[in-house]
């Protein structure tokens, strides 16, 4: 069966543009993956993945991960709430151009609905900007969670293109 799938990019030029959200709680903080370990970028992608089709990185094996995460363009924060995994995203810096794109990002289903997403979206172009980055971008499509779309033109954001994919 094949499916239609409305995919949008977006892009923020200018840290000015950002609307930020705060901080959903005192406890919250993120962090970059340092040493990189791709457990954590392999659990969150299965994990926040699953009810979205994620499928592209599902047969990598531990060699493939590896070398994907120790890349140096390669950057992963992970959102905590105290010592309680949240959410995390994948940045990809591209220096000779000052671009970033957010490859992947998302919150694990228990706290949806509670501004961590808003707040891990201002955190992640906050971050990128502060490497002297120019644009940062990102894609999603009509497969990702229902306010995916609403949460990056909400801090900002503007759409640069958009196409319909089939699917199957």
């Amino acid at each position: 069966m094949t499916t239609n799938v409305d995919r949008k990019y977006l892009e923020i030029k200018s840290i000015k543009d950002l609307i930020e959200v705060n901080k959903p709680s005192k406890e919250c903080k993120i962090d970059l993956v340092d040493p990189p370990d791709f457990q954590l970028n392999r659990f969150f992608y299965k994990q926040i993945g699953k009810k979205h089709r994620w499928i592209d990185r599902l047969l990598w094996t531990d060699k493939e991960w590896i070398n994907y995460i120790n890349n140096p363009n390669v950057k992963t924060y992970i959102l905590k709430e105290k010592k309680e995994l949240v959410g995390y995203f994948e940045k990809i810096i591209n220096f000779n151009n000052l671009e970033c794109e957010i490859a992947y990002f998302g919150i694990l289903e228990n706290y949806f609905n509670r501004n961590y997403g808003g707040f891990l979206l201002s955190e992640a172009i906050k971050k990128s900007f502060i490497l002297g980055i120019k644009r940062v971008w990102v894609h999603t499509c009509s497969l990702d969670h229902k306010h995916a779309l609403k949460n990056y033109l909400s801090r900002g954001m503007k759409i640069f293109k958009s196409e319909t994919i089939t699917v199957n």
